[in-house]
Parts: structure tokens; sequence; C-alpha cells
């Protein structure tokens, strides 16, 4: 009582700005406006635009034209790869005998951007993984990755465990049980990915045969939630792994998040990339996605999407129309047509 100043009962740890007395509404605007950029929020809840690094756009995970950290670390593979193939068709087209098909039978390779096929898009994803163990840099870790400190299972880790790197085949069977006893679907694999190369950007580490797995898990333990709208639970996830607990769980979702600053954003062109790289990484190995021949139920089903695809196009088409017209209403016209009546 008798106070001349008023405070607020919260208190925001904002970096002290240059202030100046508002004296109306009015002028308050004409300040707010003036203020370089809205660089910073005025509470202590960051905007996530206040979140994204300066070089965001050198991070594959971000930026749609970033090369993809996988396909850098496996460029001379790749090229090995596409060569190989390339001499491969030139000696095919010189045989001089050639298998025709009279039947007509049409064969459609069923995996697109929106509905990959799963074996595949494991293959490819484990594929990338292993290039990345195989091909890295450094062995920068930390210790909630570290199997010797935390196991997945109850077998004793030996001594040398982060000395050999993995093949791709170990890679693929640890990837694949957890997803089919998850039962995740294949664009929960990309965005595996791609979370996995978002941590080793903002972390600064490495993945190593030493923490491989757990990297892998906490990658996958993240997309499960991200995508499925039913998710996998962390209890789920021990029944599949016999020895690990749910606190162990636990804390390695809440690590892998911390890492990521809490950012899972995943834009659609950044998915699209990371599948387009995948198919890539697929033919220089050659893994192509299987051709199958189109049945007449996938026929139908195809005719169906096509259908449904023309009417979205055409009631799209039909509603800007009509919305250019009615932007006609409110302008008043005083010129009238003569109607001429044969």
């Amino acid at each position: 009582m008798g106070n001349k100043q008023s405070f607020s009962c919260c208190y925001y740890n904002v970096s002290p700005q240059p202030q100046r007395k508002v004296n109306d509404v009015s002028d308050r605007r004409v300040f707010e406006s003036n203020e370089p950029g809205r660089a910073e929020s005025t509470t202590n809840l960051q905007h996530i635009s206040e979140r994204e690094p300066e070089d965001w756009q050198s991070d594959p995970s971000l930026h749609p034209k970033a090369e993809t950290i996988f396909m850098e670390r496996s460029r001379a593979a790749i090229h090995e790869g596409l060569e190989r193939r390339r001499s491969q068709l030139q000696l095919h087209d010189r045989g001089t005998l050639k298998k025709s098909n009279s039947c007509s039978t049409i064969f459609v390779d069923e995996s697109t951007v929106c509905q990959p096929n799963l074996k595949n898009t494991i293959k490819c994803v484990t594929l990338a993984i292993y290039y990345h163990i195989k091909n890295r840099q450094s062995d920068r870790q930390m210790d909630i990755f570290d199997e010797k400190l935390h196991p997945l299972s109850k077998d004793s880790v030996s001594n040398d465990y982060s000395r050999y790197n993995p093949d791709h085949r170990q890679v693929y069977k640890f990837v694949r049980t957890l997803f089919n006893a998850a039962q995740l679907t294949a664009e929960c694999a990309i965005i595996t990915l791609i979370y996995l190369e978002r941590l080793l950007t903002y972390a600064e580490i490495d993945i190593t045969p030493g923490n491989w797995k757990r990297v892998v898990l906490g990658a996958i333990l993240l997309a499960s939630k991200v995508w499925d709208d039913q998710a996998v639970w962390n209890v789920d996830y021990c029944q599949i792994l016999k020895d690990i607990t749910v606190e162990d769980m636990n804390e390695l979702e809440r690590h892998f998040l911390e890492m990521l600053q809490f950012n899972i954003n995943i834009p659609s062109s950044v998915y699209a990339k990371y599948y387009f790289d995948l198919r890539t990484l697929a033919e220089a190995n050659e893994m192509n996605f299987p051709a199958e021949p189109l049945t007449k139920e996938k026929a139908t089903k195809l005719e169906a999407m096509s259908r449904v695809c023309e009417d979205r196009l055409a009631a799209d088409i039909l509603r800007a129309n009509l919305k250019r017209s009615a932007s006609m209403d409110n302008v008043n016209i005083s010129r009238r047509s003569i109607a001429i009546l044969s």
C-alpha cells in the first residue's frame, strides 16, 4: 500500500532491451513494428524459429537441398555401383537374343514416396546406417548410447566390442526384428534415418560399433511415436528386448529429445529427399525395389484412386472458378447488355 510501482507475479528471463516510454495504443504499435525483426519472444517459452541453428541450410534433416550424410559417406560405393550396373546394361544390350512378352503383362513398382515397400525400405535404411558406421570420420560418443554402460542384453559385452564394424546383415536383422515385432511402417523407417542424422548434426557424435544399437533404438522409438497415431509404448519395447528396463528406455528417449532440442518437425520436402536418395543407394547396390505383375484387383484399385484424384481436381477447379466469379459480386456494373430474342 502506498507503492507507486506494481510488479507482476511472473518473471521472464529475457535480455535487456532499450526501453522507451509508450504513451498510447497507437504509439505502442509503432514501437512494436520498429523493433528489428522481433527476434526474441516476450516470454521464456522460446519460439521454434528462434531455436533453428544459424547453419540450418547445411543441415540435411532440415533443408531439402542439403546433401544427406549417408549419401556423402557412401558416395564412392554409389559411384562404383552405378558404373558397374551401367557396364552390365551395355553388355546386355549387345546380345542378339531378346525375349518378348505377348500376353501384355504390366509390371508395376508399388513402392512410392507415399507408400514405400517395407522390406526394401528397411534394407536401404540399414545400408545407410552401415555406411555411417563404416565410413565415420571419428569416434565421438556419449555415455547414454554406450552399450558397455547400458547393455541391451544380459550377455556380457566383450572388451573389443567397439573395434569391429558390424556388417549390413547384423544391422538389418536388428532393425527388422524391432519393426516386425512392433508392426511399424516403412515411413517410420525413413523418419528414423532422418532423426538419426539430425542427432549426428546436433549432438556432434558418430555412430560407432559400440553405440549403433542404442542410437538406432532411440531413433526408432521417437519416430514411431511421431508418425503412428497408435504408437508403441516404451514398455512394449521391453517385451521385444527382454533384458532392457522401462527406466532405461525412458532415459534414452529423454536424452534423445534433449539432444534434438525437441525439434521433431520433418518437412515433406526433406522426407521426399531422403526417400529418393535411398532409392539411389538401392540402385547402386543392386537392391532395386521389385516390380510385380499388375493384377485385376490392383488395377481396379488404381482406377478408383485415379477417379478420386480426377474428381478432387475437378472440384478444386470448380471451386476456384466460383471464387473468381464471387469476387465480382460487390462490383457495381452500370452497363447492361441487350438481349436479342429470335
